[in-house]
């Protein structure tokens, strides 16, 4: 049963501040969307704040559930414009993230991605404690270039021993596989779905602007903050 407590205190002047109501160009709406769109401004819909609040308060009380019991939320946000916020609250909540592009099988082939990411971290042990000296200048050249990328890769599910219980998806178009995965695997979706995503994609979706950076920064703050609240 889902608590009914407020888990984070929301209202539409802010959101509106934000930007979260400018959705995309008229020609582009998908036509699921539609009831969560208010009106046409300067030929893009206006998403409405109000539907906007309630489901995001409905994603927020099932966030708090999960966090209140200690389960995992990957956060993934892949496109540039979002990256730092997305790993920066990700960080703050405790929770893993996937900021570079979503490597397929991330979910439906786990244990090979698990088997990397060990990998990566043994490498990254080795040459903390000075075993990897014991190579040619080439060769140690050679693993600080496969470091780099692995780092890239795994940093944000380093700590990531199994599934996730949900995943939160800042742009459920770009990272359509992500979402796709999730749901052959029975994960929950958090979804931002903007004026062109079908928001049937996810279990809980949040009618917002998935471009702006500013927009983005609200729904992860208040993301964020629920997750820490709930773990109080």
């Amino acid at each position: 049963m889902e608590n009914d407590s407020k888990p984070s205190i929301m209202n539409t002047q802010d959101m509106e501040k934000a930007g979260l109501h400018f959705g995309h160009r008229v020609s582009r709406l998908h036509p699921k969307m539609k009831p969560y769109v208010s009106g046409i401004k300067n030929n893009v819909h206006i998403i409405d704040l109000e539907k906007t609040t309630k489901e995001f308060d409905r994603a927020l009380t099932f966030i708090k559930k999960l966090a209140g019991e200690g389960k995992t939320i990957l956060f993934v946000g892949t496109k540039i414009q979002v990256k730092n916020l997305v790993k920066n609250n990700a960080e703050v909540s405790g929770m893993p993230y996937v900021i570079e592009r979503w490597l397929g099988g991330t979910f439906t082939n786990f244990e090979t991605i698990l088997k990397r990411v060990q990998y990566f971290k043994e490498l990254e042990s080795k040459k903390a404690t000075g075993e990897l000296e014991k190579y040619t200048k080439k060769e140690r050249s050679m693993f600080d270039k496969e470091l780099a990328i692995l780092q890239k890769k795994f940093e944000g599910v380093r700590n990531l021993s199994k599934l996730p219980d949900a995943v939160l998806i800042l742009d459920v178009k770009k990272d359509l596989t992500c979402a796709r995965e999730a749901r052959r695997k029975g994960i929950a979706i958090v979804g931002v779905v903007d004026t062109n995503i079908d928001p049937t994609l996810t279990d809980y979706p949040i009618p917002a602007n998935d471009d702006a950076i500013s927009s983005v920064g609200y729904i992860l703050e208040k993301v964020a903050e629920t997750i820490q609240n709930a773990k109080v």
